[in-house]
């Protein structure tokens, strides 16, 4: 009997780069940008180490950094001046994100821009659409306004429009908002599969996202689903999305990895803030190696079938590998 032995591939860095399975190339990533309308509202997020919102010359600035570094496509979130219950300041020409558009794309053409389409941001209760005389959200109008906001950015220049919010039948409209718009060549990124997730935390202190009253669990995917996952994916593809989307990343490995046996679009992984602020943590406390660390998570999602990662890790990545 021949003795196997798979160690012979291990016995060194260049046979295991040779015969290596998968690899998280800097083009796959999109690094998350928060732009600020108030001056007051910039600076470092206490939540995320290494992560800051800017004003609209930091934001030129940070992209033109990413895209030296090799990150060619970036993913906007906007903090608005003012808020109020019908998100007006969303679908503003001369809101945040419409302006960061217009300036990362007149600095930087060849930057990938996508812009989130959500309302959290803008609304004064915050939660992710109009609400109605419940105070439930309201699906069919928040959908007619979530058209009008990817139309905003489409005029701006926005490359993709990713709608976060899980509302139903929101890809189709939106389809067909920016083709009535001849904004034919922009993308759509689905937020296909968003969990109700814990992992959130951060987020919602850097773009003030926290709702008022309530959760999101009405709208946001029950954690234990995966089949849910897929059928909602499959709802998103058959109404025109592009790319889709699992958010969080690591506790949803499996989803991703259905997903990706299932559907044959692009698929993305959204490596969220919470992912993020704990491996940091256990970094700063010197419980784990962090350039190991961040390189082996990110190698999961690609590996579990993502190809396209957004993950704050994307510039730390870059420099060590672009």
């Amino acid at each position: 009997m021949i003795l196997l032995r798979p160690r012979r591939l291990r016995r060194n860095e260049v046979v295991r780069a040779l015969v290596r399975e998968h690899r998280v190339h800097v083009e796959q990533l999109v690094q998350p940008l928060f732009v600020a309308e108030l001056q007051q509202d910039v600076g470092p997020i206490a939540a995320m180490p290494g992560i800051a919102r800017y004003d609209l010359g930091g934001a030129v600035a940070q992209a033109c950094q990413l895209f030296a570094l090799g990150i060619k496509s970036l993913l906007l979130f906007g903090i608005p001046a003012q808020k109020d219950d019908g998100a007006t300041s969303s679908y503003d020409p001369d809101g945040i994100v419409a302006r960061a558009i217009g300036a990362i794309k007149a600095a930087l053409p060849e930057m990938l821009v996508m812009a989130d389409v959500c309302c959290c941001e803008y609304t004064a209760h915050g939660h992710c659409g109009i609400l109605d005389a419940r105070g439930a959200v309201d699906n069919d109008a928040t959908v007619e306004l979530l058209s009008r906001i990817a139309v905003t950015y489409a005029r701006a220049g926005a490359d993709v429009i990713a709608p976060s919010d899980m509302m139903d039948g929101r890809v189709a409209a939106i389809r067909a908002a920016l083709d009535g718009a001849a904004a034919t060549d922009v993308a759509i990124m689905s937020y296909s599969a968003k969990y109700a997730s814990a992992f959130y935390g951060p987020f919602r202190e850097a773009a003030g996202t926290a709702p008022q009253f309530g959760d999101r669990r009405g709208y946001q995917m029950d954690p234990p689903n995966a089949r849910e996952a897929l059928r909602e994916i499959a709802l998103d593809v058959a109404q025109g999305a592009d790319i889709v989307m699992v958010k969080p990343g690591l506790p949803y490995l499996d989803v991703l990895r259905a997903a990706r046996e299932r559907f044959d679009v692009p698929l993305a992984v959204y490596n969220v803030s919470g992912e993020y602020a704990m491996l940091h943590a256990a970094i700063a406390n010197g419980w784990l190696d962090g350039e190991r660390a961040i390189d082996e998570i990110l190698t999961s999602f690609v590996r579990a079938g993502a190809d396209i990662v957004i993950t704050y890790f994307a510039a730390e990545y870059a420099k060590r590998h672009g």
